[in-house]
């Protein structure tokens, strides 16, 4: 049996499992592609969450506070009563985008191999 790669190649800090680390969360990837395809890499809080159905306040205000902390996406407050909280892409965050809509697009494409998957537990995410 061939063997590829090394040990050192799949060690913790290598950049495959850091990028699916970042998106351990359905959440992180749907609000990159929301921002993107739907708000042109801008929009207000309460507009993300209409645009994605099934999150909570809770959960989005945490994903968005750890896309925030991990250089995503900018938080705007504008000085308005009560105050407007806007979320923009950043320049990483707009790198972030091209592999998720390359998954989503082969998602979209393979429909049919995502309904031939055999049902499972349901995830905690």
């Amino acid at each position: 049996m061939e063997r590829h790669g090394t040990e050192e190649e799949w060690r913790e800090d290598c950049a495959p499992r850091r990028v699916l680390e970042l998106f351990a969360t359905k959440w992180t990837s749907m609000v990159l592609h929301t921002l993107k395809a739907r708000h042109g890499g801008s929009a207000r809080t309460g507009v993300l969450q209409r645009s994605l159905p099934g999150i909570s306040k809770k959960m989005l205000t945490q994903t968005l506070r750890d896309m925030e902390a991990s250089g995503l996406v900018t938080r705007h407050v504008a000085g308005t009563v009560p105050p407007a909280v806007a979320y923009h892409l950043t320049p990483l965050g707009e790198r972030f985008v091209e592999p998720v809509e390359m998954l989503y697009g082969w998602g979209r494409a393979n429909a049919d191999a995502l309904d031939a998957l055999k049902s499972r537990p349901t995830s905690r995410r």
